[in-house]
């Protein structure tokens, strides 16, 4: 049995149990990502966060850093089948957010259909500017 000093995802290592992969499969009802967007005047951090109460996600900006952690719960007891089921599972985004970010404008959080989105306003000098074209005579 060798282990190979390249990485691999959890579900393969170790090596020992290659020959019987049908029960290691990846989690599901993990969160799905982040995008990171911007338009004129804003900045936009989404984050997927499926199945996620509002009230167990936590949101944290600090120096020019964006923290999103949470965890999610669930819980199913059926006296007649005699069983119970507790899982958890929890989650951690943290994204340096690019740009100039303009320090006296509040950041501000919507969750939506299991994705929050965080928007953050740009100094009116970072945005872009028109320039006039004019013709030389």
């Amino acid at each position: 049995m060798a282990f190979d000093l390249i990485t691999r995802p959890f579900w393969r290592w170790p090596a020992v149990f290659e020959d019987d992969e049908d029960w290691l499969v990846p989690a599901t009802g993990t969160p799905g990502g982040i995008t990171i967007s911007e338009d004129d005047k804003n900045v936009f951090v989404s984050a997927s966060l499926p199945g996620v109460a509002e009230n167990d996600i936590d949101v944290t900006f600090d120096k020019g850093s964006l923290w999103i952690k949470g965890e999610s719960r669930q819980e199913e007891e059926n006296k007649k089948l005699k069983y119970y089921r507790k899982a958890t599972s929890s989650f951690s985004y943290r994204v340096a957010v690019p740009g100039e970010l303009d320090p006296n404008v509040e950041p501000e959080s919507a969750y939506k259909n299991g994705v929050i989105t965080v928007k953050f306003t740009k100094t009116p000098a970072s945005q872009p500017k028109k320039i006039a074209v004019r013709s030389k005579k």
